[in-house]
């Protein structure tokens, strides 16, 4: 019996008879279709993510886009807004910032003491946010010390300077009497609190108490040491003598120390400080000592710099914002070794800048804000001023403008 033309063949039987039909012949044909090529190119980049190392893995400590929302009567508040921050081990730092930029927040999380909403926390390997209660006391018993503003709340007012040092240890178990005494006595000696080992808080001065809070906090080894408004009710000399101690238990201990703080001369004291804005990193200054080749004196340079973070976002300085009249929207230029910021020109942003009573949106030329002149893409020699004007976090030579000097040098 013969099979009509353009029928399947038969479902049973040693031989086919090969199908017909220009349908049945571009199906056989047709290859294997291909992977679209925007899903080749996400797993290419998935590829080469998983061979990278951990965000901060050699930090000691780490916040990798770190939220911390506050909700009262229905209203939310984002105190920290996807905050990054690495933190190197035996580094002596300041957190700076205006109140309620979010830098007592992130105190808070880095002791232990409240919980993130969202993102990712690191602290000498612990993570903060899988933490039960128990490893939450541990943590905050050995990895970490605590220096409060008020010197009423670093000490027990009944016990004396040295008996308030051995109390975490005595607290913590695993060392005799003795040793724990003579532990306490020679934190108070670095210190340079002999004197003051058997009174009690109400007979010492504010700044031999703050400096015997900052023994109490480093009894038990902590690997960090965080201090907020350490200085806050102390005069400058007294404050002077206090940001000695820091700088003694940094030296000697190789403890890591983080200071919280709005004063900026306690920020000139560290060699880095972190500026905190709106919940995010803004900026960050680096101190390093520099020697003249010709007359070999050494002199301390200080270098503002912008931060940019996992995300790409970087905050530009409100007054080089303000002076070229940038807002809303900006052009960006990617060169061989700089990237320029330009304001909006357009009809539409002009009107923008207008309505918000900006400046009038002149080019990035000039020497701007900073304190490098030139034009407006930046030196050869790095002193320049980039797009945006001025030497600087943004301008200047570095990473986002300027030239290929040294890299900030603005």
């Amino acid at each position: 019996m013969t099979r009509p033309e353009g029928t399947p063949p038969a479902a049973t039987g040693p031989t086919r008879e090969p199908a017909t039909g220009a349908a049945s012949g571009a199906a056989s044909a047709r290859p294997r279709p291909a992977a679209p090529a925007g899903l080749a190119e996400l797993e290419r980049r998935a590829a080469a993510r998983r061979g990278r190392p951990e965000y901060g893995h050699d930090a000691l400590i780490s916040c990798d886009r770190l939220v911390r929302v506050f909700s009262t009567d229905g209203v939310e508040v984002q105190a920290l807004q996807g905050l990054d921050l690495l933190v190197a081990e035996g580094e002596l730092m300041a957190l700076v910032g205006a109140s309620g930029s979010g830098k007592s927040t992130l105190m808070n999380i880095l002791a232990g003491q409240d919980v993130p909403t969202a993102g990712a926390a690191k602290v000498a390997g612990r993570d903060l946010l899988t933490m039960d209660a128990k490893a939450r006391l541990g943590y905050r018993r050995d990895v970490v010390g605590f220096v409060w503003q008020q010197t009423t709340r670093n000490l027990l007012p009944y016990l004396t300077a040295l008996q308030n040092v051995t109390l975490p240890m005595q607290l913590r178990g695993g060392r005799r009497r003795a040793e724990r005494t003579k532990a306490a006595g020679e934190l108070l000696s670095m210190l340079s609190l002999d004197h003051c080992r058997d009174r009690r808080p109400h007979q010492l001065s504010g700044g031999e108490q703050q400096r015997t809070a900052i023994a109490v906090a480093l009894a038990n080894t902590p690997s960090v040491l965080l201090a907020d408004e350490p200085t806050g009710e102390l005069d400058s000399h007294t404050a002077e003598q206090v940001f000695g101690a820091f700088r003694t238990a940094n030296a000697e201990l190789g403890t890591t120390i983080v200071i919280v703080t709005h004063d900026q001369a306690v920020a000139d004291e560290v060699r880095r400080a972190v500026a905190i804005r709106d919940g995010r990193t803004s900026s960050e200054v680096l101190r390093r000592t520099e020697r003249d080749s010709a007359t070999g004196q050494e002199s301390l340079v200080a270098r503002e710099y912008a931060m940019l973070d996992r995300a790409g976002r970087l905050q530009l300085p409100a007054e080089y914002t303000r002076s070229l009249g940038m807002a809303h929207r900006v052009l960006l230029e990617l060169e061989s070794d700089h990237i320029g910021v330009w304001p909006d020109h357009t009809a539409d942003g002009a009107a923008r800048t207008r309505g918000e009573g900006g400046g009038d949106g002149v080019s990035g030329g000039g020497s701007g804000g900073g304190s490098g002149g030139g034009d407006a893409r930046g030196d050869s020699d790095g002193g320049g001023a980039g797009p945006v004007g001025g030497a600087g976090p943004v301008s200047g030579a570095g990473p986002v403008s300027g030239a290929a000097g040294e890299p900030g040098a603005g």
